[in-house]
């Protein structure tokens, strides 16, 4: 206790006896019981406290990480639940439905020449 050793005990009751006296030592002993006594109680309440409190901040630090996952979770729903968005992407996908089934316009095809073949004599007429 305290790092002493018998002998050294010893030396304190024995001067303890004498400076005290045989009547003043048992009351005596009775109060030094009694501090040490509170002594230990506090100790042990200050140790109690000290892990309520640590057991609380863990517990507030648990509660903070399962917000931190509800509002991101909260967010997620919104975001898939946003009509506006969802709206925005059903008119794209059906405009690229319509353009692709929409019958591909193709250019007018040219009139076929005509070929015609004219007598000779009329080019020699008009030379």
């Amino acid at each position: 206790m305290f790092g002493l050793g018998f002998a050294e005990i010893l030396v304190i009751v024995i001067i303890a006896i004498l400076f005290l006296g045989p009547d003043k030592l048992p009351s005596t002993m009775v109060e030094i019981a009694k501090f040490f006594r509170g002594v230990k109680r506090t100790i042990a309440d200050v140790k109690d406290s000290i892990e309520q409190e640590m057991h609380v901040s863990e517990i507030k630090e648990e509660a903070l990480a399962y917000k931190k996952e509800l509002l991101n979770a909260s967010d997620e729903l919104h975001r898939a639940t946003d009509m506006t968005k969802v709206g925005e992407e059903v008119k794209r996908i059906t405009d690229d439905i319509v353009k692709e089934e929409e019958p591909k316009k193709e250019a007018p095809k040219p009139a076929p020449e005509v070929v015609t073949f004219e007598k000779k004599s009329k080019i020699k007429e008009d030379i």
